[in-house]
């Protein structure tokens, strides 16, 4: 059976396994708050929201959505929504607060309580290690580079501090992401410099995009050795890539930007090395050792989507690298981030990871969209446009499902309205609105709708 909600979207709820993982996602920083309690210590996160300018608004993740204090009230929300699987992020520098060394035993405990929590309420975690939260102390770390991620010995770290979360929450927790988003933290923090830990500076970027590679392979290992049956993954953020017109320079450009944005990720986690063109076309020697490239392919047990937008690209020779610049579309459908909607992308996506890198197990570990939301007079936060979006994306993963997906899971991003990196508080993705003066929680239409969506899942798979 199919069901629907009105005549734009419908849902084919058949294509969706009986096990599938209906989830949602956070990341430690953009909602723990509680920066300077029970010992963390600041990460880069912490440092570059001090920067003037840097983050909208002066805003920062001080308190975000308190949830260090109020997790029991989210698992709550959790499981009124009817959710079976949930995505978070550990705090690098709340377990290890000097990014190697001591152990800081009650950032653990907060980790095995808020563990137990999801248990007991029937929600299983995914654990992502690294979403972006990286310790000040190793940033400051300089050897010959800029610190952090620019250094071997970051990735070593990382795997370090792999092995202490899998020794404590291995016994319960089997799925584990080593990185979110490397992307991110290897371009735009360290080539862009719109994110921690603000750079500007190529070469900077490419060491560090190897390193966290690496780091990924180490942790890969570290968790295995640590808590046998675990599953472990990598999560990476991707886009389509489409050129602006048929000219050859066009072409070109986006098959630059497709490599920058999509193969340099790839390529290597899936036992191709690092691509010719690219390495060529950033002219920066890699900081390779023999054995790198077998460790960065560690056999994954699966692979994580995060996906939001396509990108269409036009030829720029006097840009950074790539050398393409995005061209913005005229009258096409886009969310508050002036991001573009286009749910066809993630279908293409997921079926690209199937069919050309042979991924086996595949999760949308995020997906979702930011609009302006308030609550209305009647107390409700009403949001058609995110409602909308959900739809027509979940429709594009049971597309892809009927044509060979191996798609086990959907995690909507996020649970609750967050701390949006540079953007700060005025971008909201939430399924649930915080009023972040008051810490109150709603939830809004479309929470309810994917509330919906998954009762009626359960409902059509039950008989």
């Amino acid at each position: 059976m199919s069901e629907s909600t009105d005549s734009r979207t419908t849902l084919d709820l058949e294509a969706f396994p009986p096990d599938f993982a209906w989830g949602t996602a956070t990341s430690a920083y953009q909602i723990e708050g509680a920066v300077a309690e029970d010992g963390r210590a600041p990460s880069i996160w912490d440092t570059f929201s001090r920067v003037p300018g840097a983050i909208d608004n002066g805003d920062h993740g001080d308190t975000a959505c308190d949830h260090y204090h109020r997790w029991p009230e989210d698992i709550a929300l959790m499981k009124d929504l009817g959710t079976d699987a949930y995505r978070l992020s550990v705090a690098w520098p709340r377990v290890l607060p000097g990014g190697d060394g001591p152990v800081n035993g009650a950032g653990l405990d907060f980790y095995d309580r808020l563990v137990d929590g999801l248990l007991d309420a029937g929600i299983t975690p995914s654990v992502t290690l690294y979403h972006w939260d990286l310790p000040q102390a190793l940033q400051d770390r300089v050897t010959d580079s800029h610190g952090g991620w620019t250094e071997r010995a970051t990735a070593e770290h990382l795997a370090a501090y792999a092995s202490v979360v899998a020794e404590r929450l291995g016994d319960r927790v089997t799925q584990w992401a080593t990185l979110n988003e490397p992307l991110c933290s290897g371009w735009i923090g360290h080539l862009e410099g719109r994110m921690a830990p603000g750079l500007t500076d190529l070469t900077a970027a490419v060491r560090a995009s190897y390193h966290l590679l690496l780091g990924h392979g180490l942790a890969t290992q570290a968790i295995r050795a640590a808590a046998s049956g675990s599953r472990i993954g990598l999560v990476t953020n991707h886009s389509t890539v489409t050129p602006a017109s048929s000219r050859p320079e066009d072409i070109a450009a986006a098959a630059r930007a497709d490599g920058h944005t999509n193969r340099w990720w790839l390529d290597p986690v899936y036992g191709r090395g690092f691509p010719v063109d690219m390495r060529e076309l950033y002219g920066v020697e890699l900081p390779e050792k023999a054995g790198d490239l077998e460790v960065i392919a560690a056999p994954l047990d699966w692979h994580g989507l995060n996906y939001y937008f396509p990108v269409t690209v036009a030829d720029d020779p006097a840009g950074p690298a790539p050398y393409a610049r995005e061209v913005r579309l005229p009258d096409v459908p886009r969310t508050g981030m002036d991001w573009q909607i286009d749910a066809g992308g993630l279908e293409a996506f997921l079926l690209r990871l199937t069919d050309d890198y042979g991924v086996r197990k595949l999760y949308v570990t995020e997906n979702g969209s930011a609009f302006p939301d308030a609550v209305g007079p009647d107390g409700e936060v009403h949001d058609p446009e995110r409602t909308r979006y959900l739809e027509e994306h979940l429709a594009a993963c049971a597309r892809a499902l009927r044509k060979g997906a191996p798609l086990a899971g959907y995690y909507a991003w996020s649970l609750l309205d967050n701390f949006e990196w540079a953007y700060g508080y005025d971008k909201r993705f939430g399924l649930v609105h915080v009023d972040y003066a008051t810490q109150r929680r709603t939830v809004k239409t479309s929470g309810r709708r994917y509330a919906d969506i998954v009762r009626a899942h359960r409902e059509t798979t039950a008989g």
